[in-house]
């Protein structure tokens, strides 16, 4: 993350007082100041107006405002600085965590979410994740992975898409509520199965990643099946990987799986970037009060086991179901609601994650190579 280009035309006076205020503001999802996290790449002074560029390696468009508002009032303590004019852009670097496989054209990073068993809202935070990324500010498609049971045609609204191929070799995606997609749900007619054994899947999955145009992306989120069989190995030999996170609900016999999930990715080198715990309270809506009727703190126990992260606490909402059924995700259908907040902040948290395991990667290999 450090290697970003600087741009600093200060005197020297100046620009001390100026970097150590900047570092002193913590990123609450990189843990660092903004110089250190080489998030700063512009500074100049125009009579006493700062004008301050930052980059940031992963999405946070909601938090800009903030953001400026707050270095405002820091650096507005020195008596050279009357105002700041703050330019904040989003760039991503390509990453996977699998070196060895080639990366898929236009696409920067692949995320993969993934449960040990169905039932437990996988699909469902796989879209809210996508379009969350994208409320954030990045380039985003889906890869409906689920060759048996494919439900992002619905989820998006799109039942009825289907993909042409201009060149005869290519296929194209469909674009849905800003972000693009593909599944093999858009070749399927009907209630039409995919009755296939598990290298024919795999083989599907593998069609559908490298056979789709997919415009420049700076994520593909790729929904898995439940379970750790063909589909998962494909994904870990022939996807060029950059994190997975594991969907569960609090209860004992949803958390078991995950565990499987968990230990499955980890031997096959894809870092888990996370726990996301689905259905984990429920709020009366007359009342207000909250119950756990899955159980409670199943997600953070699992996450401080296997020392990654618990991204988020879903609640158990009917709104959030209905807006599936009816191809309008939460995050778009109702932006300014309790549980799109949710989402956006598992976004940024996933962002951020995938920068830092790409810098502590970076890191890894100039030792190596120092030695």
């Amino acid at each position: 993350m450090s290697s970003t280009q600087t741009d600093y035309r200060l005197n020297d006076d100046l620009l001390g007082p100026v970097l150590a205020i900047l570092d002193s503001f913590i990123d609450p999802y990189l843990a660092k100041g903004l110089v250190s996290a080489g998030c700063v790449n512009k500074l100049a002074l125009e009579g006493k107006r700062l004008q301050l560029g930052l980059v940031y390696p992963y999405p946070c468009m909601t938090q800009y405002r903030d953001t400026v508002m707050a270095l405002t009032n820091k650096l507005a303590v020195l008596d050279a600085i009357d105002e700041v004019e703050c330019e904040i852009d989003f760039q991503p670097k390509a990453y996977s965590a699998l070196s060895s496989i080639a990366p898929i054209a236009n696409v920067k990073q692949v995320i993969a979410v993934a449960s040990g068993k169905g039932g437990v809202g996988k699909s469902t935070t796989a879209v809210n994740l996508a379009l969350a990324l994208a409320a954030e500010g990045a380039q985003v498609g889906i890869l409906d992975a689920d060759i048996y049971g494919p439900s992002v045609p619905m989820m998006l609204g799109i039942p009825n898409f289907r993909p042409l191929s201009p060149d005869g070799k290519h296929m194209t995606a469909a674009s849905a509520h800003g972000i693009a997609a593909q599944s093999i749900g858009f070749m399927l007619s009907g209630d039409e199965a995919a009755v296939w054994r598990g290298p024919m899947a795999a083989g599907a999955l593998a069609q559908l990643l490298n056979e789709t145009q997919w415009p420049e992306l700076d994520y593909l989120v790729v929904d898995m099946p439940p379970g750790t069989g063909d589909i998962q190995l494909t994904l870990s030999q022939k996807v060029p990987v950059s994190g997975v996170v594991i969907v569960t609900t609090p209860q004992d016999i949803a958390l078991a799986d995950a565990k499987k999930g968990i230990n499955m990715f980890q031997k096959v080198n894809i870092p888990v970037l996370g726990i996301v715990e689905n259905m984990s309270f429920h709020l009366c809506p007359e009342c207000g009060h909250k119950e756990h009727p899955f159980g409670t703190h199943g997600g953070s126990k699992i996450a401080e086991r296997y020392q990654v992260p618990l991204l988020g606490a879903l609640p158990l909402h009917i709104n959030i179901r209905e807006a599936m059924d009816n191809g309008a995700p939460t995050v778009v259908a109702d932006p300014d609601s309790e549980v799109a907040a949710l989402y956006r902040e598992i976004a940024r948290k996933v962002g951020a994650e995938l920068a830092l395991k790409q810098s502590q990667k970076t890191v890894s290999i100039s030792v190596s190579d120092d030695e």
